[in-house]
């Protein structure tokens, strides 16, 4: 209960601080560059408390046996786990992997490094806080309920797009919602861009993640939060996401301008947001478990309404790419199915206000949602 309460005391204290100028972090570290992976056994090692404080892998299981493997810097008692990054990241998958640790080890890790997508590096953000911060994760789903600092914690994309390895927010599905926890302590410490590592990202992956990166821009810059910061940033972003979808460029030159693109447009929703296609997007995932990159393309092709600009450019990059989504994915839904991605969707008030504005209500309805959702 004092848990409870503690967290309770801090949501309304945040609803104090959204009034005024945010203090956001930005990551304090990182390393660029082909063949920085390299340099990951220096950055560790002042970092490394004693050989009884390890460090933990969270490594994408599509590297499990691989070249990355091999040349990963463990020492000592370190531990590498390999995660499917097939379902989108779980509170309880969090709380599993802070339990395994905790249990394994008589000690608190020297950090945690996080090897993948997005989903590994939501999740290696999320294992750093929880496992400081007492309770389960899903109690911290939301703004600013984390307390106390995490510990010190990596973040490696081997695909680009989502942002994850720069914003402050670890995207999570819990028992009631998708929702990220969203703190000041979420934030990698260090970061390392080595475009050498999305040499094996699928076309198909490569292009959803990268609309995503595409998305971000669009809402932000289309948004009733927009202000300078998050625009320069966005508008950077926008157009590295033309050079590489709509350009000629080189494999090494699209692979490290959209590595560039992921950062700056995951800056660009960090003093701003996301808006509709994100919102509804995390009803799919949360009914349907589809991933996050699809959702934002099953959904944004419909979204001319709020974004004609965007989707008309959209299209033009689907069509360059010969890119086909599913169909019939809402198809064969139940009401009820359909009021509970409705309902998670409409959750997400900061994401419809920097949508639609402050009476965001009164210009959406479950009504309209369902249409769109019943098109996918």
């Amino acid at each position: 209960m004092k848990i409870e309460k503690e967290i309770a005391n801090r949501k309304k204290e945040v609803s104090t601080l959204n009034r005024v100028h945010r203090n956001f972090p930005m990551v304090p570290k990182v390393v660029f560059g082909r063949g920085s992976f390299n340099q990951l056994g220096d950055i560790l090692l002042p970092k490394r408390r004693n050989s009884d404080a390890p460090f933990i892998f969270l490594v994408d299981d599509f590297f499990n046996g691989k070249d990355l493997e091999q040349k990963l810097p463990w020492l000592f008692n370190d531990q590498i786990i390999f995660v499917s990054a097939d379902e989108e990241p779980k509170t309880e998958q969090v709380d599993a992997l802070v339990e395994k640790i905790k249990t394994d080890f008589e000690e608190l890790p020297s950090g945690i490094v996080g090897i993948g997508g997005g989903t590994l590096l939501d999740l290696a953000k999320a294992v750093a806080i929880m496992l400081t911060n007492k309770g389960k994760s899903e109690s911290y789903q939301g703004w600013d309920l984390v307390t106390k600092k995490s510990i010190y914690h990596v973040g490696i994309p081997t695909i680009s797009g989502t942002g994850a390895e720069v914003s402050r927010t670890a995207v999570l599905s819990g028992p009631d919602k998708k929702l990220g926890i969203n703190s000041d302590y979420t934030t990698y410490d260090q970061v390392v861009l080595d475009p050498n590592l999305l040499e094996t990202v699928p076309k198909e992956q490569w292009f959803y993640t990268g609309m995503d990166c595409f998305i971000h821009c669009i809402e932000s810059l289309n948004g009733t939060y927009l202000n300078a910061f998050s625009q320069s940033y966005g508008e950077k972003a926008l157009d590295l996401c033309k050079e590489v979808f709509l350009g000629e460029l080189s494999k090494e030159e699209s692979e490290e301008k959209l590595m560039m693109a992921s950062w700056h447009g995951g800056m660009s929703i960090a003093y701003s947001q996301v808006g509709v296609a994100h919102a509804m997007s995390y009803g799919l995932s949360y009914l349907l478990g589809v991933k996050h990159g699809i959702g934002n393309c099953l959904v944004f092709q419909h979204l001319s309404e709020f974004y004609p600009k965007g989707v008309k450019l959209f299209n033009e990059m689907k069509e360059k790419h010969n890119i086909e989504f599913p169909k019939g994915v809402c198809a064969n839904l139940s009401e009820e199915d359909f009021d509970s991605m409705i309902s998670v969707s409409l959750s997400m008030d900061a994401l419809w206000e920097n949508a639609l504005g402050t009476n965001w209500r009164d210009k959406i309805s479950p009504e309209k949602l369902r249409a769109i959702y019943s098109k996918i």
